[in-house]
């Protein structure tokens, strides 16, 4: 079981830093005209940046195993590594913004993300790359538990739009890093090392606004009215006192809500990663060309874009959103069937139907951001949920591997695609209930 932080080591994330603090000073405020926009350019330039680490290394990994020596276990062991770093450092996210805060901390792990980048290449042997690589993906972690907390603090009448503007951010990095890495190295005719560390110049691009969002440690600016402390009557308990709410707030491990969001998106995490790791293998093995089975995985990748923008929105509408995971899961349904009976026929609408699956990821996203009405609710429960939901997914691609070896076709590792789809749609439902860990307490 995933541990957490202490209740006790979040809660100041809802304290007001002064009487000041209290005033009504969002980013939309008189006065703050310019900290609204520099958050909105901040969330998309960070999205942008919180998947080419992963996905701009499968085109260039024959060419990376080749120059580092590297063996076909470790190799394959590459696709596990994210969501290993993802489980692992998360869960340093929620003590990290406590300390510093949730803008100063998104900062560093940019800035870890541009470092990891820029020194992957110049690795001499697969201990520094898996290193350099190891760095990226903790800036990474961070920024992936702490921007759905940046959403609610700062917008949070907003927050469906926000989400959808980051969603859409991160879908569009996901996929250009998958397909314009090879040309891009091509056309400029340079070896792998200058194709991976390119992307160490978009991290870059990004770190700048942030390093004056980091200077801003308020910790009550942007909440919203219900969060902010009011006056107590007469024999109500002091906050944190035993009688109080947060006094009996439950862990976060006994929350049906967090492990409903856990599962979820360790599931949707999971048909992630093996469409990403193992899907232009299955093209190619059904007769699809090597270049159009990267096309194809593509498409499905930026099937994202449009959809990541117009999905939360329409969710954060709703009353419950189980419906939407329900839709999506009959995509993804539709999509391994075809795939299972003519995958090289039919492989466009395939690749579409599965691109609409795929927006699982959105979905969760807006939904952590929905199922607490505080800050430091937000952030226990986007650490818990996706750390412990990138811990489920890491057998995933691993097990599909060993099925494809075991069975010699992709009849089995299809089925299992599909079969995990019927229970990431019933931890749909339930995370996608109208309630809120504070609730449960």
């Amino acid at each position: 079981m995933v541990g957490m932080p202490a209740h006790d080591d979040l809660a100041t994330l809802d304290s007001p830093a002064s009487p000041s603090a209290t005033r009504e000073s969002g980013p939309g405020a008189t006065g703050f005209p310019w900290r609204g926009c520099l958050l909105v350019v901040g969330i998309l330039l960070a999205a942008l940046n919180l998947r080419p680490a992963v996905t701009s290394l499968g085109p260039l990994l024959e060419e990376v195993r080749a120059d580092l020596g590297m063996s076909g276990t470790v190799a394959g062991l590459l696709t596990s590594v994210p969501a290993v770093c993802f489980a692992l450092f998360g869960l340093t996210a929620p003590r990290l913004a406590r300390r510093w805060g949730p803008g100063a901390v998104v900062c560093a792990g940019l800035a870890a993300v541009t470092a990891g980048l820029a020194l992957r290449p110049l690795a001499g042997g697969t201990p520094a790359f898996l290193g350099a690589s190891a760095l990226a993906l903790a800036g990474i972690a961070v920024g992936n538990v702490l921007m759905p907390v940046i959403v609610k603090r700062w917008f949070p009448d907003r927050v469906g739009a926000m989400t959808g503007l980051y969603s859409m951010g991160l879908s569009l990095g996901t996929a250009a890093a998958a397909a314009a890495t090879v040309p891009m190295t091509r056309a400029l005719d340079v070896s792998w090392r200058a194709g991976l560390g390119m992307w160490s110049l978009l991290a870059a691009i990004a770190l700048v606004p942030w390093l004056f969002l980091a200077r801003d440690r308020t910790k009550d600016e942007g909440r919203t009215k219900d969060e902010r402390p009011r006056g107590r009557s007469a024999g109500e308990p002091r906050p944190g006192t035993a009688g109080s709410a947060a006094g009996r707030t439950a862990p976060i491990t006994r929350s049906p809500i967090a492990w409903a969001m856990a599962v979820f998106f360790g599931l949707q995490a999971t048909a992630a990663y093996i469409t990403m790791g193992w899907m232009p293998q299955i093209f190619r093995d059904a007769g699809v060309s090597a270049s159009t089975a990267g096309v194809l995985l593509a498409v499905i990748m930026a099937m994202g874009v449009p959809l990541s923008f117009v999905l939360p929105p329409i969710a954060a509408r709703l009353r419950h959103q189980g419906v939407l995971a329900v839709i999506l899961g009959v995509f993804g349904l539709t999509g391994y069937a075809g795939l299972y009976l003519a995958p090289a026929q039919g492989a466009w609408l395939w690749a579409l139907l599965l691109g609409v699956a795929n927006c699982a990821f959105p979905l969760a996203l807006t939904m952590i951001g929905m199922r607490a009405r505080t800050s430091a609710g937000v952030v226990r429960l986007s650490a818990f949920a996706q750390s412990t939901g990138y811990l489920i997914s890491i057998p995933g691609p691993l097990l599909v591997g060993a099925l494809y070896q075991h069975s010699g076709g992709w009849g089995q590792p299809i089925a299992l695609m599909a079969a995990l789809m019927v229970p990431q749609i019933v931890a749909g439902v339930l995370a996608g209930r109208n309630r809120t860990l504070e609730d449960e307490s």
